[in-house]
């Protein structure tokens, strides 16, 4: 599977699609929690571009086979820090392994990082058991959004030689 799973990074001819694939990601979450501040598909694609121009961080379409299924963020910090925010698959490849994929292949492409953080959100169990699966730990750092919603920090120390 790890073969039909490909990352390269964004440019501005993959604006529109990620767009589309960003909006479509996170529109069950705007319609379940009313979050149109921080929801990614409630963003203008002035802000996708803007992101996939910045110069601190990479962003990265991601490929299932020849189709896009999605798109990831890396934002490297100080001390060996390195953010992800956001990640998501398209509707229609989710549950098929993509993300784990992507996840082990960025660790990789990254391999100095000794801490990896992301947010998310606190009422998604499945979410939560997604990121917890893969190592990631609660910080206990939290941030309520409105009365249905919380985001939850998570990071994940990696072992070096």
């Amino acid at each position: 599977m790890s073969k039909q799973i490909t990352l390269r990074e964004a440019t501005n001819k993959d604006l529109i699609a990620l767009h589309k694939i960003q909006v479509a990601a996170f529109m069950p979450l705007l319609i379940k929690y009313n979050d149109l501040k921080t929801n990614p598909a409630n963003e203008p694609i002035e802000k996708l571009a803007n992101r996939i121009a910045e110069t601190y961080s990479d962003y990265y379409v991601i490929y299932f086979g020849q189709n896009i299924a999605g798109g990831i963020r890396i934002v490297p910090k100080e001390n060996n820090r390195t953010r992800i925010s956001p990640v998501y698959i398209h509707p229609i490849f989710q549950g098929k392994g993509i993300a784990q994929e992507v996840f082990k292949q960025v660790e990789q492409k990254y391999n100095k990082t000794l801490q990896w953080e992301l947010d998310t959100i606190k009422q998604e169990k499945r979410n939560c058991y997604f990121y917890e699966k893969l190592g990631y730990c609660k910080t206990g750092v939290e941030v309520e959004i409105n009365s249905e919603m919380t985001l939850v920090r998570y990071s994940k120390r990696m072992m070096k030689d």
